[in-house]
């Protein structure tokens, strides 16, 4: 069984960054993509961005864009979401998820695998 486990959520004031991580259990050779979603208090998951494993090819909500960065080390079975300028907005539980094949991965219901999820707080 394959768990993906998150670290390095905390309160951060606005403006401030954080570095979430994402540890596989298991050799993540078979993941064809992996993805950060978000849930916000009160809200519904929602899409951060997604890699491609193999190639490093990453995209991003447009919230996202300027701001977040995924990167992945293949060796480490890591994956990285490295967040810049945050804000209070940005409050929520993270998520990290995989997906073995290609599909729509801006798709939460794509995705075979999911963390439990850290909390990262930026405070005004």
């Amino acid at each position: 069984q394959v768990q993906l486990v998150e670290s390095g959520g905390g309160l951060v004031q606005a403006g401030g960054s954080l570095r979430l991580s994402c540890a596989a259990s298991e050799r993540s050779f078979s993941f064809y993509a992996m993805a950060w979603f978000r849930r916000a208090p009160g809200k519904e998951r929602e899409f951060v961005g997604y890699i491609i494993r193999s190639i490093g090819f990453a995209d991003y909500a447009d919230y996202a864009k300027g701001r977040f960065t995924i990167s992945r080390d293949n060796a480490k079975d890591m994956v990285y979401l490295q967040m810049n300028n945050l804000k209070p907005e940005d409050t929520g539980v993270y998520y990290c998820a995989a997906r073995s094949g290609s599909g729509n991965l801006y798709r939460e219901r794509t995705y075979d695998y999911w963390g439990q999820g850290t909390q990262v707080t930026v405070s005004s």
